[in-house]
């Protein structure tokens, strides 16, 4: 079977129609040959009667009979017709069977032999007979000579005309040539027309055999199946031509027969006329569907120079920000193990000198004095702060300020249980992050760099608070501090701030900034644990 599939189209499509037109032309033209032969038989049969009955019936045939003159009265006028109607002979005879016309001259004037002359001699019947001559089988009309004398008929002779049975079958083969001949030129346009139809067939698949349309077919299949992402095929005209698991998974529509429909009935959201109409591609457009926030990619098809259709791809916003929060976690996991590590290393190395310099009450002493910072720090991070993604950023800042030599100090009195779910990992590493790196930057110079962090999540809010000792805030420049770009290190900055105002507001919190003595600057975050839509 595998080597009958790898035959190519053109050679089944015009093997197939050439054989199928053979058959059709070869059986057709049996069946006319066959009905031309009967039909040619039955037209001489008719004419060889016809003829006889119109010859039966002129009166020179009659006065010639009666007064034994065919030759001078009749004879003409029997080759004329004989002639004219292709006969192979006109036989006459008269009551007693005297043979008077006969194309053998030597049966002239003697008796006829032919046992059909009785019939119409006595019956006066009409009749076709079919026997053989010296020349060959004949087929024979015979009518009787009625001569009419008023008070009463008498039948005076018989008229007998012959056809040859060769010579209508040379008719019939004639015929039959043309039918050949006419047949050929079926099967010709029948071979052109397969050709074409191949060629046709080719253009419309691309050039591509049966077997290798299946292969596609099937990995397209597998392909779409194994897509996470949602994949949508349209026509032209909008109407919809492929549709993946995943895309009716996600838009809730796994009992719906969407093949033929028009993407307008399902997803009205997307204005895909825009892209069958303008041919520009739509690129991460954010669209709401059934509560759910998806990402749609729509790409048009240009076949010859127009749009022959569209392709969209989505996947649901959810699952991009999930990728995006299991990213940043990664992130603040790797910076603050590269942080620990470099500070790990550096006091490892001061550990050493102070052993090599036999100071061991010093090394004793710096020893335990990191242990109890530790200690205290563990105590507050993973006892009583229990949201995870709190407790990654914080270690990452952790080990950050003590490589900028910064006092990051935690407040004991923190507590926070794990986050609300609207609340993303992404959010909280974008506030507490900021917010401890603009700290960061803003005791950069100080002779005396001190940082502390506070979070709270009794009652119904969430309280981060950010304090620094750093030269403080113009009142100037409080009122541009969280405006896009603006910043006081220099081009390129001010995203910062400005994105913990954009997401704490999203999350329909406040976000407050105090200048104290001193001064501090104190950073104060309130997030709802509730949402105000819920």
């Amino acid at each position: 079977m595998s080597g009958i599939n790898k035959i190519p189209l053109q050679t089944k499509i015009l093997g197939l129609i050439s054989v199928l037109v053979l058959f059709i032309v070869i059986l057709l033209a049996g069946i006319f040959a066959y009905l031309e032969s009967i039909d040619t038989r039955e037209q001489v049969e008719q004419l060889a009667l016809q003829t006889a009955k119109t010859i039966a019936l002129m009166p020179e045939l009659r006065e010639g009979i009666e007064q034994n003159d065919i030759d001078s009265r009749f004879r003409p006028i029997a080759e004329q017709v004989k002639d004219q109607v292709n006969a192979a002979d006109i036989v006459i005879e008269n009551r007693e069977e005297i043979i008077y016309s006969h194309v053998d001259s030597t049966l002239i004037n003697r008796k006829s032999m032919d046992p059909t002359s009785y019939q119409a001699l006595i019956f006066g019947g009409s009749n076709n007979f079919e026997f053989v001559r010296k020349q060959g089988s004949v087929l024979t009309g015979k009518v009787p000579v009625i001569a009419d004398y008023g008070e009463y008929t008498q039948i005076i002779g018989t008229v007998s005309v012959e056809f040859l049975e060769r010579d209508i079958y040379q008719s019939i083969t004639e015929r039959i040539k043309m039918i050949g001949l006419a047949s050929l030129a079926v099967i010709l346009l029948g071979i052109i027309g397969g050709v074409l139809l191949a060629k046709s067939i080719r253009k419309d698949t691309l050039g591509l055999e049966p077997h290798e349309i299946a292969s596609l077919y099937r990995e397209r299949n597998a392909i779409l199946l194994s897509v996470k992402e949602g994949i949508i095929a349209i026509d032209g005209k909008g109407f919809i031509t492929l549709i993946n698991h995943s895309a009716k998974s996600m838009l809730d529509l796994e009992s719906e027969n969407l093949l033929g429909q028009h993407i307008k009935h399902f997803l009205h959201h997307i204005k895909i006329d825009d892209v069958l109409r303008t041919e520009k591609a739509v690129t991460n457009a954010e669209v709401p569907i059934n509560e759910k926030t998806f990402i749609f990619n729509i790409i048009p098809i240009i076949e010859n120079g127009t749009v022959a259709g569209a392709v969209s791809s989505f996947r649901d916003k959810t699952e991009l920000k999930n990728l995006m929060n299991t990213i940043t976690e990664v992130r603040e996991y790797s910076d603050g193990l590269r942080a620990q590590t470099h500070e790990y290393a550096n006091k490892l190395f001061l550990l050493s000198g102070l052993l090599q310099l036999d100071r061991h009450q010093e090394a004793f002493e710096f020893i335990q004095k990191e242990s109890v910072i530790h200690q205290q720090q563990n105590q507050v991070l993973f006892n009583q702060i229990h949201d995870t993604n709190v407790q990654a950023v914080l270690l990452g800042k952790i080990s950050k300020a003590s490589e900028k030599k910064i006092l990051l100090e935690i407040d004991a009195d923190s507590y926070v249980d794990p986050f609300p779910v609207h609340i993303e990992a992404a959010d909280i590493a974008v506030i507490i992050g900021n917010l401890l790196d603009n700290a960061f930057d803003a005791v950069e110079h100080q002779q005396e760099k001190k940082v502390a962090f506070s979070i709270t999540g009794v009652g119904s809010e969430i309280i981060i608070e950010v304090t620094d000792n750093g030269k403080g805030i113009s009142s100037k420049a409080l009122t541009s501090l969280f405006t896009l770009g603006y910043s006081s290190k220099g081009d390129k900055r001010g995203y910062g701030l400005f994105n913990v105002k954009r997401i704490v507001e999203s999350l329909d919190g406040t976000v407050e900034v105090n200048n104290v003595r001193e001064g501090r600057t104190i950073f104060t975050v309130y997030l709802p644990k509730s949402r105000r839509d819920q």
